[in-house]
């Protein structure tokens, strides 16, 4: 990888582009690139710095997978485990064979309440105020009432909903709110000190704003939940995705057999050309997080042969998409 060469194509690609976010390469303990472009306020005109803080969007789903995995190893769940156990009378039209391995996974088949097929990231989704969504049991009366799509275990579908299941399966186990469980569970054993849960309608100032267009200032205030669930939102830097890649790989969250047991190719997914394991994309020996909401596009890629680690953050839907693939292409040019 000719360092030099790869910035000047960031830059390029950036300025043509139009792109509004960060980008960060790591190569062992060395950062080849940390460029950030744009605004991260528009209304004040705060640019974006490296150290910018963003959503993740779905690709925090991974860390949701991880608290998960964690339960099991301390013998407190199971991959087999029927999700109605936990949920007892709740959500009754999902499956009574659906299992916690079949949400981590993605073949549950149960109906989503969000349908990625007739959604766009500007549509307002939820039946609800977005500031009542504050902690993952308040996604209950949403979740409810959409028919299973699928028989559990059949094939491999991408379901949001499965992962605010997850969340609600940790809350009723642990006891306690979701961004306490992922804090302790994830981000403080990765040492992952800037990446955490924030409510939406109250972002410190070292935060992007989502923006809902490539011009303006409509945010994604009214859209996104207050506070994020299972499913995705969690807030980082480009320089803490360095940080949990490390940590991942090391063991520090969750130990290195389920590591690999995460990371092992299970489902193709045609839409991102990727296999899915048990909560992150694959493609080996690389394993690869993806998020996309309202004004937020979120790529995250680790390869620990080479140790090397590619983040591309935006704050809008679309920004992240040309720079991933540039540095898709760079990590595997054939």
């Amino acid at each position: 990888m000719n360092t030099d060469e790869l910035l000047a194509r960031v830059d390029e690609l950036a300025q043509r582009e139009s792109f509004t976010g960060v980008v960060r390469v790591d190569l062992g303990r060395t950062t080849v690139v940390s460029e950030a472009y744009s605004l991260a306020d528009r209304a004040w005109r705060i640019p974006n710095r490296p150290d910018t803080r963003f959503g993740m969007a779905s690709g925090s789903k991974t860390f949701t997978a991880l608290a998960i995995v964690s339960l099991i190893v301390e013998g407190r769940l199971r991959l087999d485990t029927p999700v109605r156990s936990i949920l007892g009378d709740d959500l009754p039209l999902i499956d009574d064979r659906v299992t916690i391995e079949h949400l981590l996974s993605h073949t549950s088949g149960i109906g989503d309440y969000l349908d990625e097929d007739e959604w766009s990231p500007t549509d307002h989704v939820l039946p609800q105020p977005v500031h009542t969504y504050r902690v993952s049991e308040d996604f209950v009366p949403t979740l409810d009432g959409h028919a299973q799509r699928a028989e559990p275990g059949s094939e491999f579908v991408y379901c949001n909903g499965g992962y605010v299941v997850l969340s609600i399966i940790l809350e009723r186990v642990l006891g306690r709110p979701l961004p306490d469980i992922i804090a302790s569970r994830v981000f403080e054993p990765a040492g992952m000190r800037e990446t955490t849960f924030l409510e939406t309608d109250s972002l410190p100032g070292d935060v992007a704003r989502g923006y809902l267009g490539a011009d303006g200032l409509r945010s994604n205030v009214l859209i996104l939940p207050v506070v994020a669930t299972g499913d995705g939102g969690v807030y980082t830097s480009a320089a803490d995705m360095a940080t949990f890649w490390r940590a991942l790989h090391a063991g520090r969250i969750v130990p290195v057999e389920w590591v690999a047991r995460m990371t092992e190719p299970r489902n193709w997914e045609p839409e991102e050309e990727l296999h899915y394991g048990l909560g992150l994309y694959t493609k080996p020996p690389a394993a690869v997080l993806v998020g996309m909401d309202a004004g937020v596009s979120f790529w995250s890629l680790h390869d620990p042969t080479r140790d090397l680690t590619c983040t591309v953050l935006g704050n809008t839907a679309y920004a992240a998409w040309p720079m991933a693939e540039l540095l898709m292409n760079e990590a595997f040019p054939d």
